[in-house]
């Protein structure tokens, strides 16, 4: 008799082979298509490797709960429990290494301004050295500031200062940090006061890096930096609390697992009676 742990055993399995073969498909499809962008194709591998994982140890499950395979199922929930257990630990890592980094509060504007001392050295070695340079062509690939060049926002200072912004945009990445003083054009157009302009660029070294040259802007600034910083530890924050539901759902599943395995091993024990 098929017994409901082998069912939601296979069930969720089934569902996840086919997360992993979509993930396969469109790695494969990234792979064979030219026409995806420098900072797409980073992700061709690994979502590849993510999808033959997913795939394989899925495919392990469904073996042995749907065709009461006990040896299948003994892999499986190792497999499982090595995944659940190394899943906690990420996740107390990740808790640790994004609990810096909440930004500063500047006067008379909505958004914050971040500083890349604020977030922890792992989180920066994500912006150090070469990798920057490929994180600043991406930046510009993907035109991240286009969106502040049309409507009000973009021409009055004020409708700029009151509008939400992400952390690329907000903390220095398309516009000067606002300790520079400089004198709003359009959001994307800044110009140094004057009574600053000799002075400004030693007081804090972006100043002297922006460049109203759309192509450029402030995407060598060290603030730019932590305006990435603060958007990967965002996405690592949505990471964690996902996490924490997903191994709520596999210990849920290991648990069926096991009974699952006592189901083979009844019926193995029926058969040969």
């Amino acid at each position: 008799m098929f017994r409901l742990s082998n069912f939601v055993v296979g069930l969720a399995n089934t569902l996840v082979m086919l997360v992993g073969a979509s993930a396969i498909g469109y790695s494969i499809y990234m792979f064979v298509h030219h026409d995806v962008t420098d900072c797409e194709s980073a992700i061709r591998a690994p979502l590849l490797t993510t999808g033959i994982i997913l795939f394989l140890v899925s495919l392990i499950g469904v073996i042995g709960s749907c065709f009461k395979e006990n040896v299948a199922m003994v892999s499986y929930l190792i497999i499982l429990f090595a995944g659940i257990l190394a899943l906690m630990i990420f996740s107390i890592f990740l808790f640790f290494v994004t609990n810096k980094g909440a930004g500063h509060v500047v006067s008379g504007r909505v958004y914050r301004e971040y500083h890349t001392v604020d977030f922890s050295t792992w989180l920066n070695g994500f912006v150090g050295g070469k990798r920057w340079v490929g994180i600043r062509s991406c930046l510009a690939e993907a035109s991240v500031c286009d969106d502040l060049s049309d409507g009000r926002v973009s021409q009055i200072a004020d409708a700029f200062y009151h509008k939400n912004l992400s952390p690329i945009q907000q903390s220095g990445c398309c516009k000067p940090p606002s300790d520079c003083n400089f004198q709003f054009r359009n959001a994307t157009f800044w110009m140094p006061s004057a009574k600053n302009a000799t002075t400004v660029a030693t007081e804090n070294g972006d100043c002297g890096e922006w460049s109203n040259v759309q192509t450029e802007l402030c995407f060598n600034c060290n603030a730019c930096k932590a305006g990435v910083l603060a958007n990967i530890r965002e996405k690592w924050r949505h990471l964690l609390v996902f996490n924490i539901c997903l191994l709520v759902l596999l210990i849920t599943v290991c648990s069926c697992g096991c009974r699952a395995r006592r189901n083979n091993l009844a019926a193995t024990e029926s058969d040969r009676a």
